[in-house]
């Protein structure tokens, strides 16, 4: 395909091929590429359909990606009959939205991320509503970055407005959830339905200073922000929980968009 050596193709094929056969977490992309570089000189085919001109795929190991942590505690757990990676807000984390696990090694500006997760409140007695979510586009030093995120308890409330509540858009450290309500009511959030006690489908498409939320198999998406506030630049994708939370992420996959 125009665009693409025959080693990115197939590289995209033994990625997928070998984490859908339960080979070890432990096999690193280099090793991977040496190996397409082999394939490539017997004239192994791609996946038909697998790859784009303007597009590479990579389907993570959710439970054992490196990560670089802000604030938060990442641990592997059973949940729901999965592996999943649980993220939990740091008790010495400060009361800011700076809580999430960046994988380590992954940058984009452009990209798509689809990702199954399902977030709860840390305990009976929280007010907190479930917040998970992805961040995006997050800087070398951590500091800055976007997130798009879901508040699951809200989706099914008795409460119209809480449930218009359900999905939402911040940039930090700049426009937190507060401002952007504040002085845009309704602009950067949205109802969706959700069932909080199931695994939530959540696919991300980032494009320029454009991003959208689709949830579960919607064809239509959740939530559209067309002025992302950070200026479009390649940065880190993370995991992302908020406070008096548990963030439970069952599975990742992430499309880079080249330009």
């Amino acid at each position: 395909m125009a665009g693409m050596s025959a080693n990115d193709i197939i590289i995209t094929e033994i990625w997928l091929t070998a984490h859908h056969r339960g080979l070890r977490d432990t096999m690193q992309l280099p090793v991977l590429k040496a190996v397409a570089m082999i394939a490539t000189a017997f004239a192994l085919p791609a996946f038909a359909g697998q790859s784009t001109p303007s597009a590479r795929q990579q389907d993570l190991s959710v439970t054992s990606a490196p990560l670089i942590v802000s604030g938060v505690q990442a641990t592997r757990v059973r949940h729901f009959g999965a592996d999943a990676r649980l993220l939990t807000v740091s008790p010495l984390n400060p009361s800011d939205d700076a809580t999430f696990a960046a994988l380590k090694g992954i940058t984009a500006q452009n990209f798509v991320v689809e990702a199954i997760l399902k977030g709860v409140p840390i305990d009976n007695a929280s007010t907190a509503r479930g917040f998970v979510g992805i961040a995006f586009r997050i800087s070398n030093d951590l500091t800055r970055f976007e997130a798009i995120y879901v508040r699951p308890t809200n989706a099914r409330a008795d409460d119209q407005l809480r449930r218009n509540h359900t999905t939402q858009y911040i940039s930090h450290p700049e426009y937190p959830w507060e401002r952007l309500r504040d002085q845009h009511p309704g602009k950067y959030e949205s109802y969706v339905d959700l069932d909080a006690d199931r695994w939530t489908k959540m696919r991300l498409v980032v494009s320029g200073s454009s991003a959208q939320l689709y949830v579960n198999d919607a064809l239509q998406p959740a939530l559209i922000v067309n002025d992302l506030k950070l200026t479009p630049a390649s940065g880190g994708i993370g995991l992302w929980v908020g406070p008096g939370s548990r963030a439970y992420f069952k599975s990742l996959k992430i499309t880079v968009k080249r330009p």
